[in-house]
């Protein structure tokens, strides 16, 4: 008797076609039935495939290995954190005002110019705030969205300020009073996402201390943020 090599049984006993996992649409189609060869089907039942060959001339493909990222080093890491903090500080300063007035968080009144330096985005100037009902008089406070036409000594306008102990009148109206607070947050959330990216928090093999490392990247500008909107309140 006749025996199998691979499997050890009779040759009669192995069957020469098998059925194919395949959908129905082609098993349908198929001329077969959805049944070839025994030779020509994997051991779940899937059809073998034939692996493209190179073309003549042409050397064959090499799989490169996939490299796990190197983290950065410690001076470059701690360079990075140490200077997208110190932004996210600043982004979170000059936003912490313009917050809590977006909300309602202000006090109105009249603000008189008593000196401008410079123009458009390097306009600097300084006055005198009056809340109405003559609740605070606040002196030599920054003024913030001055007009060009009301940059005279003397001029009066229309100001907020988050309370007496402010450091700033704000004169925005319309939607630059949003963009202020907005981009500035905006600009926070970026530097969150840098420190993560670039000190390796991101990067770490293992997934517990990976999200770890990236939820302490993420706290640090959060608490600068919750720090200068509690001392603008």
């Amino acid at each position: 008797m006749e025996v199998e090599p691979t499997t050890g049984a009779p040759v009669d006993a192995v069957p020469s076609r098998v059925p194919v996992r395949q959908p129905r649409w082609q098993r349908e189609a198929a001329p077969s039935g959805g049944w070839a060869p025994i030779e020509e089907v994997h051991w779940d039942g899937t059809p073998l495939r034939d692996e493209p060959r190179p073309r003549p001339g042409q050397p064959p493909a090499r799989r490169e290995r996939a490299r796990p990222a190197a983290p950065p080093s410690p001076p470059a890491g701690l360079a990075v954190l140490l200077t997208l903090s110190l932004l996210a500080a600043f982004f979170a300063w000059v936003s912490a005002g313009p917050f809590w007035l977006a909300v309602g968080h202000s006090t109105g009144g009249t603000v008189m110019i008593t000196e401008c330096a410079g123009g458009g985005l390097t306009q600097r100037c300084r006055g005198i705030f009056s809340a109405d009902g003559d609740r605070f008089q606040a002196h030599g406070v920054r003024v913030s969205g001055v007009p060009a036409g009301r940059t005279d000594t003397g001029s009066s306008l229309r100001a907020r300020m988050t309370g007496p102990d402010g450091s700033t009148a704000y004169a925005d109206t319309g939607v630059g009073r949003h963009l202020r607070w907005l981009l500035g947050l905006a600009l926070v959330a970026g530097c969150a996402a840098g420190i993560a990216r670039w000190t390796g928090a991101t990067r770490l093999a293992d997934e517990r201390q990976r999200r770890w490392a990236v939820g302490l990247a993420l706290a640090g500008p959060v608490l600068i943020t919750v720090g200068f909107l509690a001392a603008a309140w």
